[in-house]
């Protein structure tokens, strides 16, 4: 093991949902360990973008909709053509659809599904084939806490992230003999776009709170250690685990 085994200079790494939020965040962080980085996001990642060449570390912007399964042959391309290989892929892309399950709709259920778990796999399939090529390489799959819990009013996404844990475990089971670690975060609750309205509804806010051991909700850089974790050389027996960064959560 080298004498700083956290170390990620000479990696690449994908970071899917890079724009903002927890992919900004651990984007960011995989850079500050030395890695450069490609950026997939479908809407404005030019100031994630300017963040990670501020640490001195190269990064490129892949435009891509992860509604679908297309872009993800093209983004293992793209990155290795332009970045010369591919060592880390983080699968962060995520939507979230909120209604009561007696009422939820079919359009609901399979875009929550198709971004959060099929296109998932499959970027996991494409990135898998060139890792497995050159036996060595660390996927990350993020989680939720309703990968563990039922939650309320996110039939979806329950079921998204319920797949993405076993997925993670499959991968693992697959993939470890080919040098290839696969395991995933699990995030608490932590203040970005998709838990805004949880925010800004004072009953639901004070509630999870209270039942946050920290006291507080995270912030997308709290992600960012637990990322490098995993993505380095010193997690390389670390095979289909899901690591919680929730503030304490899932101990009440």
């Amino acid at each position: 093991m080298k004498a700083n085994p956290f170390d990620l200079s000479g990696k690449v790494a994908i970071v899917t949902g890079a724009n903002t939020g927890i992919g900004q965040g651990i984007a960011l962080a995989l850079a500050e360990a030395g890695a450069d980085i490609a950026l997939v996001a479908r809407s404005d990642a030019s100031k994630t973008h300017s963040m990670i060449e501020d640490t001195g570390r190269k990064a490129i912007v892949i435009e891509a909709d992860l509604s679908t399964i297309e872009p993800c042959a093209r983004i293992v391309e793209e990155t290795v053509e332009s970045l010369g290989g591919l060592d880390i892929l983080v699968n962060n892309a995520g939507i979230i659809r909120r209604n009561d399950a007696l009422d939820f709709t079919e359009d609901d259920w399979d875009a929550v599904l198709d971004t959060n778990l099929k296109t998932l796999f499959f970027l996991c399939q494409a990135a898998g084939r060139h890792m497995a090529k050159h036996g060595a390489g660390s996927i990350i799959n993020i989680a939720s806490m309703l990968t563990f819990q039922g939650g309320i009013r996110v039939a979806s996404y329950t079921a998204s992230k319920s797949g993405v844990g076993g997925l993670t475990k499959l991968l693992a089971n697959e993939w470890a003999a080919k040098g290839i670690n696969v395991n995933a975060i699990a995030p608490g609750y932590i203040a970005t776009n998709n838990t805004a309205a949880l925010q800004a509804d004072a009953t639901r806010n004070r509630q999870i709170l209270e039942r946050i051991p920290a006291g507080r909700w995270g912030e997308p850089s709290d992600l960012g250690g637990a990322a490098v974790f995993l993505a380095s050389d010193a997690a390389r027996y670390v095979q289909g685990h899901i690591l919680a960064v929730d503030g304490g959560w899932l101990a009440r």
